[in-house]
């Protein structure tokens, strides 16, 4: 089955992600206030500004604006260097504005941080940082080189040299910590989406996979009377036609083709799985079931079932839910991966609970990252001929897939190394590696013994 995860990982570094329309109305929001701004230090406090100049500036805006409305559609989305050289645009117009009214003795100095900010939320790490340090260069420049604020009896209106350096340093910060904040936050919530986004497609395709097995076992089911038909009739034209060769040959291709028609039924089917089983079966069917893509890979996986010590609970029977297989797939899967030779997959349960316990005699996992299992993206794709994991390039997804979907079931996921959990059991002693347990109440996942017995009527056609 293919791994979604590597085409989800790389979906940010695509681009196209933000609609020109969108910054184009920021962009006339911040006009519209700039606007505002002039008017009301010219009519309410008597600033004396450059307002032909200040105006000019902010035309500009205006007209690169319009010109961006009319010769884009409303759909266009930006690249990721179109949506840098835009935000790069607004921040030297900014710039440019604090640079006529005082700069960094004008309040709104501290607007250079947004550019930065909306970088963070939507461009690449390289663009942000070279963003932020652009930011930071007109701060730096602003300190020296503006143009004074003048009130209308022509007095310059400026701060003392210890607060415009603290308005500095705090830019600075500002552009550094928000950056940085809005960057980790916007990352986190990507990778999590994007986490989320493969569980379901895994979800989506396991369950695609459990109803092929309801039609196929279906179809055995509605083809077995027709085939065993034919294979009468074959047998016996066979024998009527013992004084034709020819024909009788004929007649036994008949019936060997219908004998292979129901085998390849029944291989598709999982070994003929009637229709009640396809919905519940008993839990170490189910666990099995799980375990089988990964069977003949190479290491021996050893199974282990049984009650609870001191337990003379019955074996549950469960519902056969796409998020169990897939999620103890993907458990199992990890196991057979890092394995050196086997893997012990054990299943308990008693009156209360139900167990499931996935262990391996490989390294383990690495203390590092111990309890960060479960995170998805949690670290970055190995070398391609990793000879500790031949057949498989994980990014953290899977063990992430698996904990989501059995937690969705009502199961507690627990991860360990084996050297911690078993040093004293000497039985245990071989299970030197990752150890997985996941814990259900039992009546999270057992059936009533009144729906195993109620009939499950006939099978109703597949319908597009």
């Amino acid at each position: 089955m293919a791994d979604p995860g590597p085409d989800i990982l790389h979906s940010r570094s695509r681009g196209n992600w933000i609609r020109l329309r969108t910054l184009i109305l920021l962009r006339w929001w911040a006009i519209a206030g700039q606007v505002a701004a002039l008017i009301v230090a010219e009519r309410l406090y008597d600033l004396n500004l450059e307002l032909g100049l200040c105006y000019l500036v902010v035309g500009i805006a205006a007209i690169s604006n319009l010109i961006a409305s009319f010769v884009y559609p409303e759909t266009k989305r930006l690249s990721e260097l179109e949506t840098l050289l835009f935000v790069l645009f607004d921040m030297i117009q900014l710039g440019l504005m604090l640079y006529l009214t005082g700069g960094l003795n004008n309040p709104f100095s501290i607007l250079v941080v947004g550019p930065v900010t909306v970088s963070a939320s939507a461009l690449s790490a390289r663009s942000t940082t070279f963003l932020g340090l652009v930011a930071i260069l007109i701060t730096s420049i602003l300190i020296e080189f503006h143009l004074p604020l003048r009130s209308d009896m022509g007095f310059i209106l400026r701060m003392p040299d210890i607060f415009l350096f603290g308005n500095w340093v705090a830019i600075v910060i500002a552009v550094v910590f928000l950056g940085v904040y809005s960057r980790w936050i916007v990352s986190e919530m990507s990778a999590m989406s994007n986490a989320l986004q493969a569980t379901q497609m895994a979800l989506a395709r396991e369950q695609k996979l459990t109803d092929l097995g309801g039609v196929v076992a279906a179809a055995a089911h509605e083809l077995g009377t027709p085939l065993a038909t034919i294979k009468l009739t074959s047998s016996e034209l066979a024998e009527d036609l013992s004084d034709r060769p020819d024909l009788q040959e004929d007649a036994r291709l008949i019936g060997d083709q219908a004998d292979r028609c129901r085998d390849i039924l029944r291989s598709m089917g999982r070994a003929g799985k009637d229709d009640l089983h396809l919905r519940h079966a008993p839990l170490t069917t189910v666990v099995e079931e799980a375990a089988d893509p990964h069977v003949e890979r190479g290491k021996t996986i050893h199974f282990d079932h049984k009650p609870s010590r001191g337990s003379d609970a019955p074996q549950p029977t469960i519902h056969r839910r796409p998020e169990v297989i897939h999620g103890l797939r993907n458990l199992i899967q990890n196991g057979v991966d890092f394995a050196r030779s086997n893997v012990w997959v054990e299943s308990r349960w008693s009156d209360e609970s139900i167990t499931i316990r996935i262990m391996d005699d490989g390294r383990g996992y690495p203390p590092s990252l111990l309890g960060r299992i479960g995170d998805p993206f949690m670290r970055r794709r190995g070398p391609p001929n990793d000879p500790r994991r031949p057949e498989y390039e994980g990014m953290g997804l899977g063990l992430f897939i698996a904990k989501t979907l059995l937690e969705r079931t009502g199961a507690d996921l627990t991860f360990a190394n084996g050297t911690e959990s078993f040093r004293k059991r000497a039985s245990h002693s071989a299970r030197t590696g990752a150890v997985v347990e996941v814990v259900w109440p039992r009546t999270a996942l057992e059936i009533s013994s009144g729906e195993t017995r109620a009939p499950l009527g006939e099978n109703e056609p597949i319908r597009s």
